[in-house]
């Protein structure tokens, strides 16, 4: 398709929509679907630490590590993002959110609780990013939009109220646990936001979350330094570190950043709520949590909300389509880039 067609296309909106545009755009919803399913695998993953590992310890080594595998697996293209300054307030942005995400959501889960800290920190995520480009964007959820997430939120809520486990930290820890859970939820959301700015000012995705993680683990690394000794003395621990580091995260962000070139952060964050529904279900299948009724219902809410999220998108007009952090035209016309 020319350069002009494309353009046509993105004027005349649904009427002639390309078969090739949807088809990217639920690429792009599969990606995140699939990061959300390894990040699903983190929690019963990190049973496994060596007793005496600290959140901070595990926090940094996920985050750390997958951080420096993602800068190294970009190349000179996240170096040159970097020296760019394309996006530079939002690169910044996004990197210390990279930073403050797994600090804040791994020590709110042993103050608070993990369901209370997994609710919290991914279900809180979408209603922030929906505000924050509501802020910088002027962007309105739509109704389908709003309607689709709302179910994933009492889905999420009812997963993660059963048999909630609170921290035995006492008062004092579990509202610090809170505190923090509703901080890695606007990290996260900040993260996503930032990261969709970036690709919507033309950088790929490989190079954006490479950026991103790069800058991270250059603060994360000594922070596992620092915290780690218990989690890194045995083979273990070190197993465990890696998997964190180079599954669920390098894997899965990358995913995550391919799948933001057409889908809006908001969106992403909301598709992003099956993580803890994938965890309920390894947590009853691997570490034999039995699941109550009421937290199968609520994985069954979450698993519809995805299923509605996932349908073909028809937008009405190519700015819809932009929004998701690339524009149409040059979508067309120069193809899929690296992701």
């Amino acid at each position: 398709m020319s350069k002009s067609d494309a353009a046509r296309s993105a004027r005349w909106g649904a009427r002639v929509w390309p078969p090739a545009l949807a088809a990217e755009a639920n690429i792009g919803q599969w990606s995140v679907l699939g990061a959300a399913v390894l990040w699903g695998t983190t929690g019963t993953a990190a049973t496994f630490a060596p007793r005496g590992s600290s959140s901070l310890a595990v926090g940094a080594a996920a985050m750390g590590i997958g951080g420096a595998a993602l800068f190294i697996g970009a190349g000179r293209s996240a170096l040159r993002l970097i020296r760019s300054g394309v996006a530079r307030p939002a690169l910044w942005l996004g990197a210390g959110c990279v930073v403050a995400y797994p600090l804040a959501f791994y020590t709110s889960m042993a103050d608070a609780g993990v369901a209370i800290g997994v609710t919290l920190s991914i279900g809180g995520a979408p209603i922030v990013a929906a505000l924050l480009e509501r802020v910088r964007h002027g962007r309105r959820l739509s109704r389908q939009s709003a309607a689709t997430v709302a179910v994933a939120l009492i889905g999420a809520i009812l997963l993660g109220t059963q048999g909630a486990r609170l921290g035995h930290g006492g008062a004092v820890s579990e509202i610090t646990g809170v505190i923090l859970a509703v901080a890695a939820a606007c990290c996260y959301a900040g993260y996503s936001v930032a990261a969709a700015e970036i690709v919507d000012q033309g950088a790929s995705s490989r190079a954006t979350v490479g950026a991103l993680f790069g800058l991270a683990s250059l603060v994360l690394i000594p922070i596992l330094a620092i915290t780690g000794s218990a989690l890194l003395a045995s083979t273990r621990g070190i197993l465990v570190a890696g998997y964190l580091g180079l599954i669920p995260m390098s894997i899965g962000y990358l995913l995550f950043g391919h799948g933001l070139r057409t889908t809006t952060a908001s969106a992403a964050t909301g598709l992003s709520l099956l993580e803890p529904a994938v965890a309920a279900v390894l947590a009853d299948l691997v570490a034999h949590q039995q699941l109550p009724a009421i937290g199968w219902l609520g994985i069954a809410l979450v698993v519809a909300s995805v299923l509605m999220q996932t349908q073909s998108p028809k937008p009405a007009s190519s700015g819809d389509f932009a929004a998701g952090g690339v524009d149409v035209v040059d979508l067309v016309a120069n193809g899929r880039q690296g992701s």
